[in-house]
């Protein structure tokens, strides 16, 4: 008699704290904090390719998951390559995607990506925790994962939430 309650109040509580969060709607990630699981990717044309070590070569960078069939990733491009105009290092991983399209977003739209490779299975973005793409995680010079940001980045979000980060990783 006492159970259903108790229950009740548990799980109002819970609710309750989880509505608290800056962002009610974002999924937090486990990887907050720990280091960058392992880069598996093949390459993409003829672009430069990426490797575990250079998440760990002593400077700030992103990581981008993205799709040429993916709408967001069209909205947030713009704001990439204003990063890399500006001296961010961003590595991109295309994400189950036809090769010969993902060149073509790229040619199209132009390539803020130091590097680039694709992950055709999904195994690399299933090890990283991405939901969908796009997907963009700030890694630091250890090859730390310091946040991971969920949906496109739009200036909002670069405003409120990876340039602080950026500020902060770079102390």
């Amino acid at each position: 008699m006492l159970a259903p309650p108790v229950l009740f109040a548990g799980l109002a509580a819970m609710f309750f704290i989880g509505m608290q969060r800056e962002n009610p709607d974002e999924l937090p990630s486990a990887l907050a904090g720990r280091a960058a699981p392992a880069v598996a990717v093949t390459p993409l044309g003829d672009l430069p390719g990426f490797d575990d070590a250079v998440l760990r070569d002593g400077t700030v960078k992103l990581v981008n998951f993205w799709a040429s069939w993916c709408a967001p990733c069209r909205v947030e491009h713009p704001h990439l390559e204003d990063l890399s105009d500006g001296g961010l290092t961003i590595y991109g991983v295309n994400y189950k995607d036809d090769p010969a399209k993902a060149l073509g977003f790229l040619q199209e739209l132009g390539n803020p990506y130091a590097a680039a490779g694709q992950d055709r299975e999904g195994r690399m973005a299933l090890d990283w925790g991405v939901y969908g793409v796009p997907e963009t995680y700030v890694i630091d010079g250890d090859g730390t994962v310091l946040l991971r940001v969920a949906g496109p980045i739009t200036q909002r979000v670069l405003d409120s939430t990876i340039l602080p980060a950026l500020a902060k990783a770079a102390r």
